[in-house]
């Protein structure tokens, strides 16, 4: 992976010599457009394309219009409108009034086709879509169409007949009249209007007849005015396409298309035939599953609006392709959330630690800070009995070299923001199981820090009174896939799965403030990571939480 540094931006480059004096959009206000397709989430890099978009109008002072591509009925639905309005919000963007969604103009693309007609430049085509790719030619050979000079009243006809449903599927396209022989292929006289009897979700059944991206889109930008198209670079190839459409109809502006790079991660897949797949195959519980690389599903587990704009932000915006390592997208939210997650203590696998020298029945309170980073966000009271709960795994009843925590005759270690304690023993039940360790407490030590002044050589260890706590559930999540590079040609992104994606430990200890826990706060699990409630799943009584990012940093720049 190539390092991530900050560069210049080269759309802004071409948007500030077009306002410039003598540009071609001198004294206009800047027009951006985002226009996702309504069949799926949104997921990261449709994140980028967004904030490009919006970002961009937000740099000049311009506007950025939200459009539905809902020009193929196929897969569209209501519920990904919804969905995607919700996403960009919480990304902190908004587009005002200036909601729009393309099947509103399907009457005017109806017109602009007809008007190409008239001018000789569309002809009804009737190859089958097996001819069609035969006739397509190659570098060498043009394509072929022998209907290419169908007389324009004859396309009128079948094109007004077409709308009229007299036609099944696929009996006849619309094909703009440009160039055979071009070495572009998408300027070899391409579809422009395909017949579909499908219900839309908002025209109904009004329309069996729909206009291509290719077509609809460059008016409908030049309908609202956009002055900059921006998308990404696979729509490189079809810029003259674009241009063509905008050249040859009676549009009122002419809008730039500048293209980027779209965003790779790694051990990701962002197509959302095969996200799609991941639901419908069982191996995800949703759109919104955790593991997903959607807005939503990032959402869920934890990542903050600050953090996605930041990595996108930092990745900028290049020219060329590129894969990011999905650890620089953690390591994003980890800094966000370093400087804002409340501390708080949890014990995801427990074992019982008795302080066999404090008074039964009898307990106390410590003031423990919230943030250390920010001291404005006050302290909170937690609660200390002779019972508390440890994780396992900061006892050996036979330590490891260098094992700087507790077994038997060991240093003293300190229980973060009580006492210093020492480990006497253990208990074991009949499968020698450790089932409680146990230890003295130094009285002298409250707060953690002997009166003695005495150097505590054992570690600091996160605690959970056993008195005054919650049962969670805890959800760890780590890649979805084994392999880097999932989406690559002749894999079978389903064979890459990891399965062991997501680990779930029940009977985990949480101390009492988490009680009443929602969605979406953060917090540190001092030691053990970053978490949130779940946003679903999680209510009082009920506790369940997300690990959204560990506290290793593993992304190195440069890598």
């Amino acid at each position: 992976m190539a390092e991530i540094t900050e560069s210049k931006n080269f759309i802004h480059a071409f948007i500030d010599e077009d306002i410039a004096p003598g540009g071609q959009f001198a004294g206009k206000t800047v027009h951006t457009r985002f226009p996702p397709e309504p069949n799926g989430y949104l997921h990261i890099g449709h994140c980028k394309a967004l904030i490009i978009d919006f970002g961009t109008a937000e740099k000049y002072g311009g506007l950025c219009n939200l459009r539905m591509d809902d020009t193929n009925p196929t897969k569209e639905d209501a519920e990904f409108v919804d969905a995607i309005q919700e996403d960009i919000h919480w990304l902190g963007f908004d587009w005002g009034d200036r909601f729009f969604f393309g099947s509103d103009y399907f009457e005017k693309d109806y017109e602009y086709a007809v008007e190409l007609i008239k001018k000789g430049l569309a002809y009804v085509c009737e190859l089958t879509p097996e001819q069609f790719k035969e006739y397509r030619g190659d570098l060498n050979t043009p394509a072929i169409s022998p209907y290419r000079d169908r007389p324009i009243e004859e396309s009128l006809d079948l094109f007004a007949r077409m709308r009229a449903g007299e036609f099944e599927d696929n009996k006849y396209t619309l094909r703009a009249k440009i160039d055979l022989a071009s070495g572009n292929f998408n300027m070899r006289d391409p579809v422009i209007y395909r017949i579909r009897h499908m219900h839309h979700h908002r025209q109904g059944d009004k329309w069996c007849i729909y206009p291509m991206y290719d077509f609809a889109h460059p008016i409908q930008d030049a309908l609202e005015g956009i002055t900059h198209s921006l998308c990404s670079l696979e729509f490189e190839n079809h810029r003259p396409l674009y241009n063509w459409v905008v050249e040859n109809v009676s549009v009122p502006c002419h809008p730039r298309q500048i293209e980027f790079a779209r965003l790779g991660i790694d051990h990701t897949v962002l197509s959302k035939r095969k996200l799609r797949a991941l639901i419908e195959g069982g191996y995800v519980s949703g759109w919104d599953d955790p593991r997903m690389p959607t807005l939503c599903g990032l959402r869920r587990r934890g990542y903050t609006p600050a953090s996605i704009r930041n990595f996108c932000e930092s990745v900028g915006v290049a020219k060329s392709p590129n894969t990011i390592e999905f650890a620089f997208l953690e390591s994003c939210l980890r800094k966000d959330l370093d400087a804002t997650a409340k501390r708080v203590m949890a014990v995801l696998k427990p074992v019982k630690l008795t302080i066999t020298n404090y008074p039964e029945g009898q307990s106390e309170s410590f003031e423990i800070e919230n943030n250390p980073n920010n001291p404005e966000d006050g302290k909170r009271s937690i609660t200390f009995s002779r019972e508390l709960w440890i994780e396992a795994d900061d006892f050996l009843a036979e330590p490891i070299p260098k094992y700087k925590r507790l077994y038997p005759d060991g240093p003293e270690c300190r229980l973060k923001g009580a006492y210093v304690i020492k480990c006497t023993g253990c208990v074991k039940d009949e499968q020698g199981n450790v089932v409680e360790v146990l230890a003295t407490y130094d009285p002298d030590s409250k707060g953690g820090d002997p009166a003695d002044g005495r150097k505590i050589k054992g570690a600091t260890i996160h605690w959970v009174d056993a008195n005054n706590c919650f049962d969670a559930e805890v959800r760890q999540y780590s890649n979805l896939f084994d392999d880097p590079d999932p989406d690559a040609a002749g894999k079978d992104f389903l064979s890459c799965l990891n399965p062991n994606s997501l680990e779930v430990l029940t009977g985990c200890k949480v101390e009492a403030s988490l009680g009443d826990a929602k969605a979406p706060t953060s917090y540190q699990f001092m030691r053990l990571g970053y978490f949130c409630p779940d946003s679903k799943d999680c209510a009082p009584g009920h506790l369940v939480f997300n690990r959204s990012v560990s506290l290793k940093d593993s992304f190195k720049p440069g890598k």
